[in-house]
């Protein structure tokens, strides 16, 4: 048995944390169990000189106390208090919203239809699919300065038709 379990655990312990994760699922248990596994490890290590893997031991006691840890979990959740759904609020939104933002959509649609293709590109490209004012400015033929100027013209004209009398 080496001498040095510090510098063995050390070695290993990234590992050790990756394995432990994979049973229990969660990063932080599985550091725990890692540390546990640790202080046991070298206590054996101080009474017993005849460890002959100690490498395999060591993943013995992780795997052990990780299927312990993740025992005690499935015992213990069933006594977790869980809240009543019916007072919980909904994220979903109500008819009313729905219809609301339709017409919105609608209303930027069609403004962004009124644009010239060049400036429909330009938004498109930069506020739908999240491409750099670079990238787009390449693929127009445009400087970068112009591209912002177009995506700013399409922002600004779907604003006031959202803002307009005809809502």
């Amino acid at each position: 048995m080496p001498a040095d379990t510090t510098g063995l655990f050390v070695e290993h312990r990234g590992s050790l944390v990756n394995y432990a994760n994979g049973i229990v699922d969660d990063r932080a248990s599985a550091e725990d169990v890692v540390q546990e596994a640790y202080l046991r490890f070298s206590a054996a290590a101080a009474k017993d000189d005849q460890i002959v893997n100690p490498v395999s031991y060591l993943y013995r006691i992780v795997r052990n106390l990780a299927l312990d840890w993740q025992r005690r979990r499935s015992v213990e959740a069933p006594r977790a208090v869980t809240p009543v759904m019916e007072n919980l609020p909904s994220d979903t939104p109500s008819a009313e919203r729905v219809l609301f933002y339709r017409d919105e959509l609608r209303v930027i649609s069609e403004a962004l239809a009124e644009l010239p293709e060049r400036t429909r590109i330009a938004f498109r490209m930069y506020r739908l699919e999240g491409r750099t004012l670079q990238a787009i400015a390449d693929h127009l033929g445009v400087s970068v300065v112009r591209t912002h100027q177009l995506v700013k013209e399409a922002i600004l004209h779907a604003a006031r038709r959202l803002d307009g009398p005809e809502r």
